[in-house]
């Protein structure tokens, strides 16, 4: 990493690979942004919820998740869409943790898959272990490195704004997730807004600052009809941020 490793102060200008993604560490990660649901993260499960549950023409489709981290849900929230979800993750211990998280994920996910199921479309999906177990399947990759077209639906979470400081690093993992995806592909984005950067662990990893209308700008020539919305943060996750972001739509066919 250029700068201090362990410090809370950002780099200006520093890019993805100055930081050791390797040594992200997927257990404090998750125990301290998913080991209760929060009321923010609880509103972005209702509102992807919402969204997929209101795509009649996907199903049995193969779904994206770039950037997983130690983060399931929106994996589960593709699942009424999705017979394959691939999670694409660049972080060696991530990958790691992920692999033993889908053979029979963590009781930390039933309070979220308890919000997806009150919509009768989830409650199809049966039981969430077991549909996770049989349909995600997790691929090392930089969000750089994703195949183009090859995807029918997909999700990334507090992802671009949250692996580089830098601009043109932030819009090009925007246009890698899109470019994965098929037209006509619903997806849904999530990130950090006005984000400093965050620690993990013993090191702190980078941000870009990005509002509702830096996200629409890069979004609408793909999808017109995206929605974006911002999300009160319940200030119980961290300090340095200003809420959440989520949006949602459908790549021009």
């Amino acid at each position: 990493m250029t700068g201090n490793q362990a410090g809370d102060t950002l780099v200006k200008g520093s890019t993805n690979t100055d930081y050791p993604w390797d040594e992200f560490d997927p257990y404090a990660y998750w125990q301290h942004n998913y080991g209760v649901l929060r009321e923010d993260d609880r509103k972005m499960v209702e509102q992807a919820r919402d969204f997929f549950a209101g795509i009649r023409d996907v199903y049995d489709a193969e779904g994206l998740d770039v950037g997983t981290g130690p983060n399931l849900y929106p994996a589960l929230a593709m699942l009424p869409l999705c017979g394959k979800i691939t999670l694409w993750e660049h972080s060696r211990a991530n990958v790691e943790w992920l692999e033993r998280e889908v053979l029979n994920h963590s009781p930390t996910w039933d309070p979220f898959w308890n919000v997806l199921t009150e919509k009768s479309r989830y409650q199809k999906v049966g039981d969430s272990r077991s549909a996770i177990a049989r349909r995600a399947v997790v691929r090392k990759g930089s969000i750089f490195d994703l195949p183009r077209a090859k995807w029918d639906v997909g999700t990334m979470f507090f992802v671009a704004e949250s692996i580089t400081t830098a601009k043109l690093e932030f819009e090009r993992a925007i246009r890698s997730f899109l470019d994965a995806l098929k037209p006509g592909a619903p997806f849904v984005i999530a990130l950090m807004e006005n984000s400093e950067g965050y620690r993990v662990g013993t090191h702190f990893f980078p941000a870009i600052r990005v509002d509702k209308d830096v996200v629409r700008r890069k979004l609408i020539s793909y999808a017109p009809d995206v929605v974006v919305r911002h999300i009160d943060s319940d200030g119980l996750l961290r300090e340095g941020y200003s809420g959440m972001i989520l949006a949602h739509g459908r790549l021009r066919k």
